[in-house]
């Protein structure tokens, strides 16, 4: 379509009179927006999960303080459980 093919459009509603009439405003409908309940739920651990930290500096400072005093003992098959199961993705 020609871009002045818009102007000749818009010149023919106007030739032929041809308005759009508004209507009666006694009958307007209102559009509303209902959230339930398990969207509500949904907004709330969003927002949650949104402040909460993303390091938890009381679980790291226990850990370096375990491993400045040589007291962090991590069981050997929990570490070979991890690498297994890395290598398996």
């Amino acid at each position: 379509m020609r871009i002045d093919a818009m102007t000749e459009i818009g010149q023919i509603y106007q030739a032929n009179g041809t308005k759009k009439k508004i209507g009666s405003t006694s009958a307007i409908s209102r559009d509303s927006l209902e959230i339930s309940d398990f969207g509500k739920d949904l907004q709330v651990a969003r927002q949650a999960v949104a402040e909460a930290p993303d390091v938890r500096e009381e679980k790291v400072q226990e850990i370096k303080t375990s491993i400045a005093n040589g007291t962090y003992n991590v069981p050997m098959g929990a570490v070979a459980d991890k690498l297994l199961n890395g290598w398996q993705a």
